[in-house]
């Protein structure tokens, strides 16, 4: 009897476990359906995580980044960007009083550099030219910097505080020209538009900006030599409360297609 009950117990065991196999398995299968499930979820199709970003951007920027923006948004379903465009020291001025954003594009590095506490590590994503805006036809006939010194000229700068400004003044002042501005405005598009308006006969500008601007200004090519090269850092802000769909824009902007973007509007490769 000792040995026959011995055998029994002996198939229960086996049977109990060939029956807990199959069942342990399909506990498996479903965890991981789950995983794939969460994952799959987590994100757009590019793998960057959905968000609404903000993000503060320089002027010159304005009408490339609404396409970059679209461009953006198409390849990351789920992922909305609202841009907020001013002068770099405005944009630098709204970081430092905690306004929500995400991410900044700045059109030089010392502003950037000058927000080092406030944002991650930023990268060049393109680089500009100045050239001199004039009105369509170049009604005054000018055709170099020299020619902005005169004093029957109505030129227009923008604010030394502002990149395009400082811009500006560092190739006046290392061709020793002289320039006694009617106005000094806090942006390069509010240059721009006291051109296009008729307001001013010249003014210093980006390239970029000039090409947006056609049918109502000209653009005087200035020398490479006298010129100078405006590069355009963007990083994320530490305060965002989207910190990895930030780094994950930022990061799209060194990929060829959002350079193909920017290079299409004038900007050049940084």
């Amino acid at each position: 009897m000792s040995l026959l009950l011995t055998r029994r117990r002996a198939a229960a065991a086996v049977l109990t476990a060939a029956l807990l196999v199959p069942l342990a398995a399909c506990g498996n299968d479903d965890s991981g359906a789950k995983d794939k499930d969460k994952a799959a979820g987590s994100g757009s199709a590019s793998g960057a995580p959905k968000a609404d970003l903000t993000v503060l951007a320089a002027s010159s920027l304005t009408d490339v980044f609404k396409e970059a923006g679209a461009a953006y948004e198409k390849a990351n379903p789920g992922t909305k960007v609202t841009f907020s465009f001013a002068g770099s020291q405005e944009l630098a001025a709204q970081v430092k009083q905690g306004a929500p954003a995400d991410a900044l594009v700045t059109a030089d590095t010392k502003t950037m550099d000058g927000l080092s506490g406030d944002t991650g590590k930023p990268t060049v994503i393109a680089k500009n030219r100045l050239v001199i805006a004039v009105g369509e036809g170049n009604p005054e006939k000018v055709e170099n910097l020299k020619d902005l010194a005169d004093p029957k000229l109505k030129v227009v700068l923008a604010a030394p505080e502002v990149p395009v400004g400082r811009y500006s003044q560092q190739i006046l002042d290392a061709q020793k020209i002289e320039v006694k501005p009617v106005s000094q405005e806090p942006n390069v598009r509010a240059v721009l538009s006291k051109v296009e308006l008729g307001e001013a006969d010249a003014g210093l500008v980006y390239k970029t900006d000039a090409a947006t601007a056609t049918d109502k200004v000209d653009a005087i090519e200035i020398p490479d030599a006298e010129n100078a090269i405006a590069s355009y850092p963007a990083a994320t802000l530490k305060a965002s409360e989207h910190s990895e769909a930030a780094a994950a824009f930022v990061a799209w902007l060194s990929t060829p297609e959002a350079q193909k973007i920017l290079q299409g509007a004038g900007f050049q490769q940084p």
